[in-house]
């Protein structure tokens, strides 16, 4: 085990040395055009050119200004005089505002070379974006004038490595934040660096031992444990050392992300706003409060958003302007609007008002950081459920549990999304909480106070996102597995206690959409598109089919909704392996090419075990079944929303791999599976790699961002 531990930090330490010291892609040419406006839409088999295009010596890529959700294969070649000087193909799968498109290398300069581009089967239609200009504008399959060209950007390699932009990286990050500084930085290394020793520290300790995560805590802390109040005192000391893993890594992730640049951050600020400042429920709408207007223009939000061509603010002189027009003056009342976040229900947002009143004193950019690190506390509390559910999904294997419950507080996606101004942060909680709690019901049975806390435990998930929904079929089932198993002569009394946690658990749902209708918005409209969509000119097979496609491989018999795009490989998959930003930020192809073996061999192992185990499976067949039926919720409920926009209005489906947070608990079952696999002399040490492979995940994810933002 230790061997494996002292293999697997060289092999992260040489491959960070190697990312290191490579050189970033540098723009060598452009043609100038800012992207301002909309000019024209590409469909499937669409061609569009643009002349008077110069293009320098060794260009190796071509950057576009096009949007799309899910971007199709894009083809791209530059001719001067009748002769190609160079072409080349991005695959499909890319997102964002822009396409990097890389192309063999121009041997020498072109002053006026056509460039044209063509995109490959989708059902979705991309925007070219670009600036007015005097000069004859881009040409759409040879016939339509556009009214304006294109912004393109020609990349070359680097000739600095990342070593010697550090100082530049580090300055850059220290702005637009509050403290600011370039100590920022620093400390995040070094806070970084403190949680990787913990993690692994608390992995040696368990792999290490043949007692594993579920021996009592030995000498000083088991006393400062026995001084918690009862129930706390009950968690097992390594469930506690996971909790605060998880919640170090999202607080590190909480200052790499600028500020309201994370999935729909803006509209979760305004939301938490409207009710700190108004005591009311926001409605639909994007213009927020004057402060938050000044926030998002001071930090080029609108300029970053979408365009991982663009950094973050990068100069003292910006950040001077910023903390000016940042300063008392500006109201923090507006229309009440808040934009996409409308929709959803208010705990979340209730507590957030907590760090927010704290801060009131401050400027925004000291409560978003507040509000962001009270999104990490629930990160770290996701974690801590994550290994008490494995802890009870898997009683006969100890020493592994610290394997799932450090691959879920390590995880990028938890830290990414619990360093954010989210309710996908509280919702990770919950569902934990809730996967934990039915664990314990079908291990130990279902007691009267466990019925109750699963009841209390659905109405908090049911008033924090309607994605949680999901989870709730499921989650009967369960209920009713167990009350089968209660002795005859206990029956009544049980079925009163379901009774009562059934209207616990339900009573929020009816009270909520009351309140929603009083304040003019649509109450549970993600619940709402999803029931009425077959009214959109399809049917409920057409429906089932778009769902099980947006996740599947596409069966026999079935329509292609997704023409030229795996999407359990190319947007599940690959969103898993690293997707952040505003979804607009990816990995180099060919990392995702690479992640494809750890992923298999992980597969293996965890098939190697359930083989093993697979009579203990058929006793526990209705366990596993509710675990699949919640997946499966939660899936349908993302899948139902995404198909009227999708299909009929071809504005892309819903992918973000943040929609599985609410299942990353199985995922540590998974990996715990992984190393068990690996058998009882070798899975400490499987363990291990396991456990630095997701650290891994997480320290070059947080290398992307940093690259994304301040290189």
């Amino acid at each position: 085990m230790r061997v494996a531990l002292a293999l697997g930090l060289a092999l992260l330490a040489l491959a960070g040395a190697l990312v290191i010291s490579k050189a970033p892609a540098r723009v060598a040419g452009t043609n100038s055009i800012k992207p301002r406006v909309n000019l024209s839409q590409l469909r499937q088999g669409e061609r569009a050119c643009q002349g008077g295009e110069a293009l320098p010596k060794g260009a190796s890529a071509v950057r576009l200004d096009i949007v799309s959700v899910v971007g199709p294969s894009v083809t791209v070649s530059a001719a001067e005089d009748g002769r190609v000087l160079t072409e080349g193909t991005r695959g499909s799968g890319w997102t964002g505002a822009a396409v990097t498109v890389p192309v063999t290398p121009l041997a020498h300069a072109a002053r006026d070379a056509t460039l044209c581009l063509s995109i490959g089967p989708t059902r979705e239609v991309l925007t070219m974006i670009g600036g007015l200009s005097r000069t004859a504008g881009a040409v759409l399959d040879g016939e339509v004038q556009t009214r304006g060209r294109v912004g393109v950007e020609y990349l070359a390699p680097g000739k600095r490595s990342w070593w010697s932009l550090a100082l530049s990286v580090a300055r850059r990050m220290g702005l637009g934040r509050a403290p600011a500084g370039t100590w920022v930085a620093l400390a995040l290394a070094i806070v970084m660096a403190l949680t990787a020793a913990l993690g692994l520290g608390v992995a040696v300790r368990a792999l290490g031992s043949s007692a594993g995560g579920g021996a009592p805590a030995p000498g000083r802390r088991a006393r400062l444990l026995g001084a918690l109040p009862r129930p706390f005192a009950r968690v097992p000391g390594i469930a506690w050392a996971c909790a605060l893993v998880a919640f170090l890594n999202a607080a590190c992730w909480s200052e790499l992300s600028p500020p309201l640049q994370t999935p729909d951050e803006p509209a979760h600020f305004a939301y938490v706003q409207a009710l700190a400042e108004t005591h009311r429920i926001p409605t639909h709408g994007v213009q927020f409060s004057p402060e938050e207007e000044a926030a998002l223009t001071g930090l080029r939000h609108r300029f970053v958003q979408y365009a991982p061509n663009v950094g973050t603010i990068s100069s003292r002189a910006q950040q001077r302007q910023l903390e000016d027009d940042l300063r008392p003056g500006y109201s923090r009342v507006g229309p009440g609007e808040a934009g996409t976040a409308a929709s959803e229900p208010p705990l979340y947002y209730a507590l957030e008002t907590i760090p927010y009143e704290l801060g009131s004193s401050g400027t925004l950019l000291v409560r978003v950081q507040l509000m962001r690190l009270l999104s990490a506390l629930f990160g770290g509390l996701s974690a801590l459920f994550a290994y008490l559910f494995v802890r009870e999904a898997l009683p006969g294997a100890p020493w592994a549990w610290a394997v799932g419950g450090l691959g879920v507080a390590f995880a990028p996606l938890l830290g990414f999304m619990s360093g954010a101004i989210s309710p996908d942060s509280l919702l990770a909680t919950i569902s934990a909480a809730l996967f934990y709690l039915l664990a314990r019901a079908f291990r130990r049975g279902l007691s009267p106070r466990l019925t109750g806390a699963i009841g209390l435990t659905l109405a908090a998930g049911s008033i924090t996102k309607l994605n949680f929904y999901g989870l709730i079929p499921g989650t009967l089932a369960a209920l009713v597995l167990l009350a089968f198993r209660i002795p005859r002569a206990s029956r009544r009394m049980a079925s009163a206690a379901l009774a009562v946690t059934l209207a616990i658990a339900f009573s929020p749902s009816l009270i909520y959409p009351a309140l929603a209708s009083s304040a003019s918005r649509p109450p549970l409209s993600v619940l709402s598109t999803t029931a009425v969509s077959e009214t959109h000119q399809g049917s409920m097979f057409a429906e089932i089919s778009y769902i099980w496609e947006l996740f599947l491989p596409r069966l026999p018999g079935m329509a292609s909704y997704f023409p030229g795009v795996s999407t359990w490989r190319q947007l599940w998959f690959n969103g898993l392996v690293g997707l952040y930003g505003w979804a607009d930020t990816l990995f180099p192809v060919w990392v995702y090419e690479i992640a494809l073996v750890p992923a298999a061999l992980l597969a293996l192992l965890c098939a190697r075990e359930l083989l093993h185990a697979r009579m203990a499976l058929r006793r526990r067949a209705g366990e596993l079944a509710v675990y699949a039926l919640m997946g499966a919720g939660v899936l349908a409920l993302v899948g139902g929303a995404s198909y009227p926009g999708d299909v009929f209005q071809h504005d892309g489906p819903f992918w973000e791999p943040r929609y599985f947070l609410p299942m990353l608990p199985l995922a540590g079952v998974l990996l715990a599976l992984a190393a068990r696999g690996a058998g009882r002399r070798w899975g400490p040490a499987a363990g291990m790699l396991i456990v630095v492979l997701v650290l891994a995940q997480d320290v070059f994810s947080q290398l992307l961002v940093i690259s994304r933002y301040y290189g």
